[in-house]
Formats: structure tokens, sequence, C-alpha cells
């Protein structure tokens, strides 16, 4: 029902920037919140940053100050700018969207784009 398409990743040094970008198509009219979730080889997914239909923002703690999150709504598209890379920052980093439809929750995820961060 809804489709995401993460890009932008890549292999990267240590202190570099880069921006995620993940676009959504489909039953777009119906999505509460978007965001970014990551996950390292051998840990849990974990929250990067997430933005609701009201523009209230939240993010992990690991990336506060150092990431941000945004929205273009013209273009169903949220962003994740990511500053100041670090090695720990290495992950497949994966879009999400949710809505409530009906009474009932829906949770949808995009393929995932490849970070890495060298040392």
């Amino acid at each position: 029902q809804v489709q995401l398409v993460e890009s932008g990743g890549g292999l990267v040094q240590a202190g570099v920037s880069l921006r995620l970008s993940c676009a959504a198509s489909g039953s777009i009219f119906s999505i509460n919140a978007m965001g970014w979730y990551r996950q390292a080889p051998g840990k849990q997914r974990e929250l990067v940053a997430t933005i609701t239909s009201g523009g209230w923002i939240n993010y992990g703690d690991s990336v506060k100050g150092r990431f941000t999150i945004s929205r273009d709504n013209a273009k169903n598209t949220v962003y994740l700018q990511m500053n100041s890379l670090k090695p720990e920052d290495t992950a497949v980093y994966y879009c999400n969207a949710d809505l409530i439809d009906g009474g009932r929750f829906y949770r949808y995820w995009g393929q995932g784009t490849q970070v890495t961060v060298s040392s």
C-alpha cells in the first residue's frame, strides 16, 4: 500500500556529511509519521529519527546534535542530514512510514541503504 525508496548511502570517511532521501508512494495520505532506523551487524535495529505529520521530531540519543530529519510534503520525501559521521554510524539505514487507518496500525519499510564510515 505504501512504497518507500531510500537513496544517498555510501562509503565515506569519518567526519564527512551525507544526506539520505526517502520517497514515499502509494497510499500516502494516511501516513502519520515517517522516520529512519538503522541496524549494524550483530545489533538490534535502533531509532535514528522520526517526524510526525504534525511536525514533532524525535532523535535517538546517539545522533542528537549531528543528524537532522526534515520533510518535503510536496515531494512526499523525508530526508536525513548526517553530519560529523563516525565509524559507529556504520549500518543499514531503513526508511519507515507508520499510519493508522480505521483504527488499525500499519508499518512499512524501505529496502535500506548502506552507510559505511571508515576510520
